[in-house]
């Protein structure tokens, strides 16, 4: 569970699973074995991500008690562990839904494993490229589901997700940079001062409150639905700029769990949308 980081790799399942049911409208086993095909995935990256990056886990104090640094697994059994999920993830993906899933999964891999992981050894700005890992699971329910990738619906609600990574992965980044540092990783203290690093991130929550209109005013349909995300949205809004302009600290932690709670209400009313709508 560990390796495979359960904590977030169960809300990345839940988006394909989001995904899934916005296309056909109702739960049933072939979405439950999508999930879980991504899930699988999921956990394989994770884990991979583990064994790429034991040595700089040993350095910064938050993760420093992970499964290499702390001895609790080989880097080979981790490795072993990780290419067990992804067999997995690809036999289930591979008999139960479309080919499509299936790509579109390696391709999240690709993404975190290949482009982000490197990039955060050369640039503090691989969040960028880094945020199609949180685009790409709402797309492969869609497309799991039979769904075209050009419906504009799963696009607004995949760059929704695209745009969110950034500003999440931005406050991490504020709340362990020292610990970056010690890790000899590149953090945005040592490119911007606080002041200018305060007004970006708050410039990407503007951009995720913005992307989330979007999703609210052009795929929900259920009025009671829209307005209780407006006002959860609104909030967010608020608070965000109450701790940005009024207090002496901008709140990192909190910004960051509000931000958290948008992207899981979006993929819990989504779904709820979707079934009320038949």
């Amino acid at each position: 569970m560990e390796l495979g980081k359960v904590r977030i790799s169960l809300p990345i399942a839940l988006s394909a699973f989001t995904g899934y049911v916005m296309f056909t409208g109702g739960l049933d086993l072939q979405g439950l074995f999508l999930a879980l095909g991504v899930f699988l995935m999921s956990c394989s990256s994770s884990a991979l991500n583990h064994w790429q990056e034991g040595e700089t886990d040993a350095q910064m104090p938050r993760t420093q008690n992970r499964p290499i640094p702390s001895g609790k697994i080989s880097r080979k059994g981790a490795f072993a562990v990780a290419a067990g999920f992804a067999i997995l993830g690809t036999i289930i993906l591979f008999i139960t839904n479309p080919l499509t899933a299936l790509i579109l999964s390696w391709l999240t891999l690709f993404f975190y494993n290949l482009v982000y992981t490197p990039l955060k050894k050369v640039t503090a700005f691989a969040v960028i490229p880094g945020s199609m890992v949180g685009a790409l699971p709402p797309m492969i329910g869609w497309a799991g589901a039979g769904g075209s990738l050009n419906s504009e619906l799963i696009l607004i609600v995949a760059t929704f997700f695209f745009i969110g990574q950034i500003p999440h992965f931005w406050l991490l980044l504020l709340m362990f940079g020292e610990q970056y540092q010690l890790a000899g990783l590149p953090s945005l203290n040592q490119v911007f001062n606080e002041g200018q690093i305060k007004r970006i991130t708050f410039t990407w929550i503007l951009t995720t409150v913005a992307s989330a209109l979007l999703v609210i005013f052009f795929v929900f349909t259920n009025q009671v639905i829209m307005i209780v995300l407006l006002l959860y949205t609104f909030y967010l809004l608020i608070s965000v700029s109450n701790s940005m302009f009024v207090k002496k600290e901008f709140a990192v932690r909190p910004v960051f769990f509000k931000l958290n709670f948008l992207y899981l209400f979006m993929m819990f009313f989504l779904i709820a949308d979707a079934l009320l709508r038949n």
